[in-house]
């Protein structure tokens, strides 16, 4: 007979929820090539490109836009991932969620603004600040 109590594997949580509602969806994203190869960290606010030089891919909240590119607040990552300078990379991306702001990670320099929190609140994402 099968080993039924055999342990399998552990988890570990990285406290990045604040809140079980709204309930977090899960969705792949493409997350454009870096100038410097670096690992983003799960917890990391995405942001999607577009307008007529967006590419619809996802960028680190902060990036500065190009000419005639729109980024919108979108996405968390759900993963850490790296991201190489040649290639673009695929990743588990949160659409949804209610997220600890101390655990949301944006580019170096930038600070959360206003009109990106509603973005991502329109989307679904919620930032709470730690009580």
């Amino acid at each position: 007979m099968a080993d039924l109590f055999k342990k399998i594997g552990t988890q570990t949580f990285d406290g990045l929820f604040a809140d079980i509602k709204p309930s977090p969806i899960v969705e792949q994203g493409t997350i454009r090539k870096l100038g410097t190869a670096a690992t983003l960290k799960a917890g990391t606010i995405l942001a999607f490109s577009s307008g007529s030089a967006g590419d619809g891919k996802l960028v680190i909240l902060g990036e500065t836009a190009a000419t005639n590119e729109t980024l919108t607040a979108y996405a968390v990552l759900a993963e850490d991932v790296e991201v190489g300078t040649s290639v673009d990379v695929k990743a588990q991306v949160y659409k949804t969620g209610t997220f600890k702001a101390a655990k949301c990670i944006v580019k170096t320099g930038h600070t959360i603004t206003q009109a990106e929190l509603n973005d991502l609140r329109n989307g679904g994402i919620f930032i709470k600040a730690e009580q």
